[in-house]
Formats: C-alpha cells, sequence, structure tokens
C-alpha cells in the first residue's frame, strides 16, 4: 500500500489527506490514464511526487530514489512530462524541478496556468493552482508559454520566523 496526498478518481486527481492510504492499484490507473507503461521505477517516483508537499528538483529524486540510476530518473521524468503527469518548473538554483500535474493535463493536452511560490529561506516551490498567470498581451508576439514565480517566506517558514 502506498501513502500519498492526492487520490485517483474518474480521471482526475483529488487531495486527500495524508493518513488515508493510496492503493497501488491507483497509482497504476494513473499511469495507464496517462499511457504509460507501469515499472517499479516509475511507481516509486509517481508515489514520491504524490507524497511530497512541494514541487521536487531533480537533486531530491536521485537522493530518495537512489536505487534507480540517474538516467533512469531523467527518462521517466521526461515521459511524466511529456504524457501530462507532471510539469516542468523554472528555477535559477541550476536544478529542474517538477510539480505533480492535477486534472487540466492530459496525454493530449498537457495545460498549466498557475503560480509558482519559492521561499528564499527554505528553498521550497510550490504550485499556487487558486490562482493563474495572468494574461499578457503583446502585439506582434505569439507567447508560446508564461510562467510565474512569485518569492517571499512560505507559511511554513514564516510562522517559524
Amino acid at each position: 500500500m502506498y501513502a500519498g496526498c492526492i487520490k485517483f478518481v474518474h480521471a482526475t486527481y483529488l487531495h486527500f489527506t495524508n493518513t488515508e492510504v493510496m492503493e497501488y492499484s491507483s497509482l497504476k490507473k494513473i499511469l495507464k490514464n496517462h499511457q504509460l507503461r507501469v515499472t517499479d521505477c516509475r511507481m516509486d517516483v509517481l508515489q514520491f511526487f504524490l507524497e511530497a508537499d512541494h514541487a521536487l528538483s531533480t537533486r531530491e529524486l536521485e537522493d530518495r530514489l537512489n536505487q534507480y540510476d540517474r538516467v533512469t530518473l531523467y527518462r521517466t521524468l521526461t515521459s511524466f512530462t511529456e504524457k501530462g503527469v507532471l510539469h516542468h518548473i523554472p528555477d535559477d538554483s541550476g536544478f529542474a524541478r517538477y510539480g505533480i500535474c492535477h486534472e487540466t493535463c492530459t496525454p493530449d493536452s498537457h495545460l498549466h496556468n498557475h503560480v509558482h511560490f519559492k521561499c528564499t529561506s527554505c528553498g521550497t516551490i510550490s504550485c499556487i493552482n487558486k490562482m493563474d498567470v495572468p494574461t499578457v498581451d503583446l502585439p506582434g508576439y505569439f507567447i508560446a508559454e508564461s510562467n510565474l514565480i512569485l518569492t517571499g517566506c512560505c507559511i511554513k517558514c514564516n510562522n517559524t520566523v
């Protein structure tokens, strides 16, 4: 059995508490619905992201799942990003970061337009799903993607200051 913070129901992700248990079959459904083969590595990577309360860096992934080589982990991240399981989050730290996608992403359409918040104290990046990136209109330009990263002190660090 797997514990997590997101539960798969009817092709969408819904939040639930960490005390609930995500079943192995639910993880398999997520992979199958995103047209991904089920492998031990993919199951472990998916579970790690579902348990996380913030975006994860490639370094965190390598440290936590050190039973897999770097190439296997990077291929898994690439597959997850291409199929709409994860989205890439720009970061100035030099390490790629990824966040779990929600009901807006499918294998055919990978869309997310939410704000990210980077804590200057602890360095975590969180997806702020309730706030969309504002639309920008630049005459003569085609905007393929837009990102907005807010920086400051996260709730956890702000409460300890």
